[in-house]
């Protein structure tokens, strides 16, 4: 009974000494599982090494983190002006995003500044969808894309960004979704309040024009919202 007895014990110590150290190697790599639309687990590794992990929700807002730090203010006009865009038109989508958390996360899954889905982190090359520049390159060069897409108008860009641009296109216009709605009405508001080049005509375009979809000689489809 004594020799069971201290069998028994040897393996407990082992466990728990394994159980340490598994959690030691777990605590040195930060991992998130996020779902995406289509109801897959995506696993990332963000490289955190600290308690401040990613929760599944945005982070309680605070005074001081609804301002953009200097790294943010560097990687958006660097970004910006790459892409020739409003640097003002990207802080808007940040702030009413992730009000400036670079670790946000959705419970929808969508992730860090400008909050990427897992299919655009993917689509524009994104290691670490948290790294403050990575993100707002990928969602600067999407917000491009779609200001490409949609002649420039930034409702529709905007409405895009929210909810597809699929769901642009069906409805020829912004998507009959509250959210969708409210958000283009938010960010619309920032950008027109912080920029001058806010209040452009490009800004201030009907947010339901028609959309029109017309395919050119080299058979590239094109929409446009001009009556």
């Amino acid at each position: 009974m004594h020799n069971r007895t201290q069998s028994w014990l040897t393996v407990l110590a082992c466990m728990v000494v394994c159980g340490l150290s598994l959690s030691r190697l777990a605590g040195a790599d930060e991992i998130v599982c996020v779902t995406d639309e289509h109801g897959r687990k995506i696993f990332i590794n963000t490289g955190a090494q600290s308690e401040s992990a990613t929760r599944a929700t945005r982070p309680a807002k605070a005074d001081n983190a609804s301002l953009p730090t200097p790294e943010i203010n560097e990687a958006v006009d660097q970004t910006a002006s790459r892409l020739q865009i409003d640097p003002q038109l990207v802080h808007a989508i940040i702030k009413v995003e992730s009000e400036y958390h670079p670790r946000a996360v959705s419970r929808k899954g969508a992730m860090g500044l400008m909050q990427l889905v897992p299919e655009t982190a993917q689509r524009f090359g994104v290691q670490n969808p948290f790294n403050i520049k990575q993100n707002i390159e990928a969602g600067s060069s999407y917000l491009k894309h779609l200001l490409d897409t949609f002649g420039g108008d930034i409702p529709l860009s905007l409405a895009a960004y929210n909810a597809g641009e699929s769901a642009v296109q069906r409805f020829g216009g912004i998507p009959a979704f509250a959210e969708t709605q409210a958000y283009v009405r938010k960010v619309t508001g920032i950008y027109e309040s912080s920029s001058p080049s806010g209040t452009s005509a490009a800004g201030n375009k009907p947010p339901a024009s028609a959309i029109t979809r017309f395919v050119d000689e080299r058979g590239v489809m094109h929409y446009s919202n001009v009556e």
